[in-house]
């Protein structure tokens, strides 16, 4: 029943909205020839794949979530690129890739699980000298994250916000559209309308404080030290 349910609520389709902004990030890195790239909390891969479309490079997803790494496979194959994007059930907190193996590291939504500062420094490593770091990510305290960005051994390349009307608009408006149809469809059914329940009380926590429910894209390069912007 929640697999049905989530199906028909299609929370994917609805975030290949913001495959646009994806986009926008991507195009401010210099053009790189079919670059390796880490997606960090990848969930079902919808930047996962936008990422494949834009780089022609490898790409691996990593997340705790089987379920959503399975709905990401299986979208990798109806794409047809599986010699060139592989899953990976992995947390963030225990990432053990060698060294310098990435030329792009790319993270939408899942960094505040680390926090901002620490997943700078501790994902540095992980990336080739004068790689890539972008990082999609809550809109709170924005000028502190800039004065970091240096600090933890990046050059702020750009940075630009996804505000909260868009978000509203094109996510949280159509979702509750969407959770208000299916209220109707299983109003008998107890176990559904708790699930759709769970769904709208997101919706309403954005609707309460909607100007913390932005977003942010970080476009960083790897410096050569750390604490430098060379």
């Amino acid at each position: 029943m929640e697999k049905d349910i989530l199906l028909e609520l299609n929370h994917d389709l609805l975030r290949h909205s913001f495959n646009k902004y994806t986009t926008k990030a991507f195009q401010m890195l210099p053009k790189l020839e079919k670059p390796r790239i880490l997606d960090i909390g990848c969930g079902s891969g919808v930047p996962t794949l936008e990422l494949a479309r834009l780089s022609k490079g490898e790409i691996i997803g990593i997340d705790i979530d089987q379920s959503l790494l399975n709905k990401l496979t299986k979208k990798i194959k109806e794409a047809g690129f599986t010699e060139r994007v592989k899953t990976m059930k992995c947390s963030l907190l225990n990432m053990k890739f060698p060294d310098k193996t990435f030329d792009i590291i790319w993270t939408e939504g899942a960094i505040f699980v680390i926090g901002f500062e620490k997943g700078l420094q501790e994902w540095r490593r992980f990336i080739k000298p004068n790689g890539f770091l972008v990082v999609h990510d809550e809109v709170s305290e924005i000028p502190k994250k800039l004065k970091t960005i240096p600090v933890c051994g990046y050059k702020l390349i750009e940075h630009f916000v996804v505000p909260e009307d868009i978000w509203w608009n094109e996510y949280y408006c159509p979702l509750e559209k969407r959770i208000q149809k299916l209220c109707k469809k299983y109003r008998g059914d107890p176990d559904a309308l708790v699930l759709l329940d769970k769904e709208q009380h997101e919706v309403d926590e954005f609707k309460k404080n909607p100007k913390y429910h932005g977003s942010v894209f970080f476009v960083m390069q790897k410096s050569k030290t750390v604490g430098s912007n060379l």
